[in-house]
């Protein structure tokens, strides 16, 4: 690929970037919402419970602040996908699709769009980050790489379904089914150890979220299972392999 192929496919990544951000800052009762059902969680849920549970010293609503972090990333990336399903409704998809640049950059236009939309979530997230004594915010920056790789494997897989489905309804329902146990099956609400059952405890090990979770809990509360570089080498594998398929349905798609 010469020069003014590569320019110009790297001009139509941006180009689809930029539209996809576009609409998400156009959207103000989206970015409410993002950001309001993840504060209801932490200080509805997190102060309810907490008032009678604590982890360790950590009381329960520090304890659940990285895992619903992490929540906020998989309900936002997968349900991106959507958009999908939006666009081909409304023939917008065809426009994009016939412009001179290959389906994988505008693919991955899509990815940045979505994974920019996500991490602006979780970036007003982390400024409440000081009403959590517990949060260490010199771990900020490294639970961000672990959000941000999550978002990436999880806005490719929400792109993944919306390019086989073509009703909203059947993308909500598929997506329900797969969001609702990738998040309670993440150790987002409870801890990971020997007091879980065996069945439950493999599921969790079995879930790529779980290392999301484990990592951005020990970057900001001190308080991991495995360690670091072995989290964050599972997310990476993920994500290569969601961007793969995800890539590969994209390119398949009428």
């Amino acid at each position: 690929m010469n020069s003014l192929n590569v320019q110009r496919e790297l001009l139509g990544i941006s180009a689809v970037w930029w539209r996809e951000f576009k609409v998400f800052w156009r959207e103000k009762s989206r970015i409410v919402s993002s950001i309001v059902q993840p504060l209801m969680w932490l200080f509805l849920f997190g102060s309810g419970i907490g008032a009678s549970l604590s982890v360790g010293s950590v009381n329960y609503r520090d304890y659940i602040y990285p895992g619903i972090l992490t929540m906020s990333v998989i309900f936002g990336s997968v349900f991106f996908g959507l958009y999908i399903i939006w666009d081909r409704k409304l023939d917008v998809l065809k426009a994009v699709l016939v412009a001179p640049v290959t389906r994988i950059s505008i693919f991955f236009g899509k990815v940045l769009g979505g994974c920019t939309d996500v991490l602006l979530q979780v970036a007003i997230l982390f400024a409440f980050s000081f009403l959590f004594p517990s949060v260490n915010p010199w771990g900020i920056p490294l639970a961000f790489l672990f959000l941000l790789v999550t978002s990436i494997a999880l806005v490719s897989l929400g792109l993944a379904l919306g390019s086989l489905l073509e009703s909203l309804e059947g993308f909500q329902v598929i997506s329900a089914f797969l969001i609702f146990p990738l998040f309670f099956l993440s150790g987002a609400l409870f801890p990971v150890d020997e007091r879980l059952p065996p069945w439950l405890h493999g599921l969790v090990k079995l879930n790529p979220l779980s290392y999301t979770v484990d990592g951005v809990r020990g970057a900001l509360l001190g308080i991991n299972t495995y360690p670091f570089y072995m989290d964050l080498g599972i997310l990476i594998f993920f994500a290569a392999a969601m961007l793969f398929l995800g890539s590969i349905l994209f390119s398949r798609m009428n």
